[in-house]
This record gives C-alpha cells, sequence and structure tokens, in this order.
C-alpha cells in the first residue's frame, strides 16, 4: 500500500473516531472533493510526480485538525500531517513541505509559490462548483449547529457574494483560466437570488396587511415549523446517506481490483507454471506454486465475501407495522410484498414522524453496520494479499537456491 492510501486510510479513520457528526460540511466528503481538485490542478498545470504526491496528501490532512474544532485546524493539520508522514518513511523536510502546504489553505494566508498557489485553488475550487450553492447551505448549518450563527437567507447570499467577490481569487494559471469563469457564473447566480429576495422582501413592506391576517399568518409558521422537519435533520441525514454509499463504493472497488488481480495470478499460474511442473526438474517450483495459488485464492474468497449481499425474508405483517417494527427504507424487508399493502404501510409510517425519523436512523445505522463488515474483510484481504505475495516471491527465490 502506498503512502497516499495510506493517508486516506488514516484520515478516514479519524473522521470516522472522532469528527463530530456537527460538521456535515467539514468531513471526509469535502477533504474527498479537494483531494480531487488538488490531482485535477496538478495535472493541468503540469506537476511532477513527486509534487503531485505531497499535493495530495496535504488535501488529505488539510482538514483533520477538525476532530478538535474549527478554530487554528490549520496548524494542528500540519502537526498531524508530519508526525503520521514522518512515521511512515517520510522525511522530515518532505513532510514538513506538506505541513507548509495545509497552512496556506488559512484565510488570509497569501501563496507563494506554484504549490502553494495549486494547494489555494484545490481548497476553493468549491466556488466554480455548479453546485456551489447547496454546498454552501452545508456550512451555512455547520455554522448554526457548530457556532449558534444564524442567518436569513438574504443574508448570507450577501455574505456569499462578498466572499466571491472581494474576498478571494485564484492563484494558479488553471484557477485563472478555467475556474474562474465558474466561479463568475455562481457570482451571477447568487445576484439573481439577491435580487430575488429583495423583492420578495420589498413586496412584503409593501403589502402590510392587518393585524388580523399577521396573527394568522405567524400562527400558521409556527406550526408549519413544529410539524416540518428541520432542515439541518434532512441535510444531516442525505449527507450521511451519501457518505456512507460512497463509501460502499469505494470498498467494492477496492474490492473487485483484488478480485482482477488475483484472478490473473492463478490465470497466468495455470497455464504457465502448472503444465511445468511435471518434469522432474522443476519439481522445485511446485511448492512456490502452491503457495502463490492458494494465497490468491483465499484472497479472492475474502473479497467476495466483502461484496457478498445479505439476504433477507422480504416481507411483513400488518402487525409489524402496528408495532413499528419493520424499516419500510430497506428494500430487503418488502421486495416479496404485494404493492397495495407496500402502499399502505409507507402511508402509515408517513402519518408518525416519530417512526419515519426512527426508520431513517435504523437505515443509517445498519448501513454502518455493513460497511464496518466490509472494510473489516477488505483490510483482511488486502493482508491475505500481501503475506500470499511476500511467501510465493521468497518461496521461488529459496526453491531457485536450493536449485544452484
Amino acid at each position: 500500500m502506498n503512502l497516499v492510501q495510506k493517508a486516506e486510510n488514516h484520515v478516514f479513520g479519524l473522521f470516522k473516531d472522532k469528527l463530530s457528526p456537527d460538521y456535515i460540511y467539514h468531513n471526509f466528503n469535502h477533504t474527498l472533493r479537494v483531494v480531487n481538485n488538488a490531482r485535477s490542478i496538478a495535472k493541468a498545470e503540469g506537476v511532477g510526480e513527486d509534487d503531485t504526491e505531497a499535493l495530495v496528501l496535504a488535501a488529505w490532512f488539510h482538514d483533520a485538525g477538525y476532530i478538535e474544532g474549527p478554530l487554528n485546524h490549520e496548524e494542528r493539520s500540519g502537526v498531524m500531517a508530519v508526525e503520521f508522514l514522518t512515521a511512515n518513511g517520510y522525511t522530515t523536510t518532505n513532510a514538513q513541505h506538506v505541513a507548509d502546504l495545509i497552512k496556506v489553505t488559512k484565510l488570509g494566508a497569501e501563496p507563494q509559490t506554484r504549490d502553494e498557489k495549486i494547494m489555494r485553488d484545490a481548497d476553493c475550487s468549491h466556488f466554480s462548483d455548479e453546485n456551489y450553492c447547496n454546498l454552501s447551505q452545508l456550512l451555512r448549518e455547520e455554522w448554526k449547529i457548530t457556532q449558534g450563527k444564524t442567518f436569513t437567507d438574504l443574508e448570507w447570499a450577501l455574505i456569499n457574494r462578498n466572499v466571491l467577490i472581494h474576498e478571494h481569487r485564484f492563484y494558479s494559471d488553471y484557477g485563472k483560466e478555467t475556474l474562474q469563469p465558474l466561479k463568475e457564473a455562481n457570482i451571477a447566480r447568487l445576484q439573481n437570488i439577491i435580487y430575488e429576495l429583495q423583492s420578495e422582501k420589498k413586496s412584503e413592506v409593501k403589502d402590510n396587511q392587518a393585524k388580523k391576517e399577521k396573527k394568522e399568518k405567524k400562527e400558521k409558521e409556527k406550526l408549519d415549523k413544529e410539524t416540518k422537519p428541520d432542515r439541518g435533520i434532512d441535510t444531516m441525514f442525505k449527507v450521511t446517506l451519501t457518505n456512507h454509499t460512497r463509501l460502499s463504493e469505494i470498498a467494492d472497488s477496492k474490492a473487485n481490483i483484488l478480485l482482477s488481480v488475483n484472478a490473473i495470478i492463478i490465470s497466468v499460474s495455470l497455464s504457465t507454471l502448472v503444465p511445468k511442473l511435471d518434469s522432474p526438474s522443476n519439481a522445485h517450483l511446485v511448492m512456490p506454486t502452491f503457495i502463490l495459488i492458494f494465497f490468491s485464492v483465499v484472497s479472492i474468497v475474502f473479497a467476495i465475501l466483502s461484496t457478498r449481499p445479505k439476504v433477507t425474508s422480504g416481507t411483513f405483517t400488518r402487525k409489524d407495522i402496528e408495532d413499528r417494527k419493520v424499516n419500510l427504507l430497506f428494500f430487503g424487508n418488502f421486495y416479496k410484498m404485494p404493492l397495495a399493502e407496500y402502499e399502505w404501510a409507507v402511508n402509515e409510517m408517513m402519518k408518525d414522524r416519530e417512526y419515519l425519523y426512527g426508520s431513517m436512523i435504523k437505515d443509517l445505522y445498519f448501513l454502518g453496520l455493513v460497511l464496518n463488515r466490509k472494510y473489516k474483510l477488505l483490510r483482511m484481504t488486502y493482508a491475505i494479499f500481501t503475506v500470499g505475495i511476500l511467501s510465493s516471491v521468497a518461496a521461488f527465490v529459496y526453491a531457485f537456491k536450493v536449485m544452484v
């Protein structure tokens, strides 16, 4: 496993075990976006392999300090990166270079070198994302939950426009030529939102209603607020489910890679090595070949286990619904049921807010259990594969040494 992969696994573990779920923006999902953007900008700028690796490592660690809160998290992130990298064979000089790249992501820092400019642009590339308005809503909710900061829709739109126009600029050539036009499109979107919100506000002032109508409106708004789910809760469920899904896709992808690699090893062994083992002159190759094929087969078995779906009954009774025992958000609990029964059950669930949110919580919980099982089996598979490769190579070397 290379150093970048180790860094990814380390940061994922940190966020999984220590990052508060209140950080619905500064989480693994955001970090993954910055990593991908750092790679893209580095490639466009023609950055070499070693410098690209440093940028990617800095991107993985740049928000690791959030496990202890947002204040001065860049300094803590740099320290954590240096400790991890030096412990994994990285030179102190190179590790400090990574920490310096992390520090340039701090608000107000001015990048000087090419790599610092790329790192700063990667961290701010969401300003050019077509989903920028939705991403900014996550930050708005995070501030509300973690810092108690609340903003009206108009205030938030004005703050975002001010940041994009006056407080931020791209530094790399790629940022200026490619990202800047996309950022300007987002500024135009914000301007339209501001215009609409200001028009609505003026309309409310001009169309001032009678006291009775105002009272009725306030009562209705209060009732709606009490009955409708808070936007932050909806956002939390949406982001968490997206993270679960992406992590599951990553695990399946890694398992498929191991399946393919070991299948190739077995295929080559069976077609090239095994037919030659009948010859007495090749008797010394029997044991190394057996070791190679054995560990490849075991790796394939564990990779398959990590992606194997669990089959459930797919049925429920009306009493199960009345007792709130069935999670209707998981297909495995209803795929054998008639449509009419399923429609009735879902309608019953939607009538009970506690039952609905309880089902969503259970769905996320059991998805987490599935992810835990996948990653445990995947770690075992990588360990088996590594031991197998090392053992078989050692066996071949020993066999040839004995023959000589």
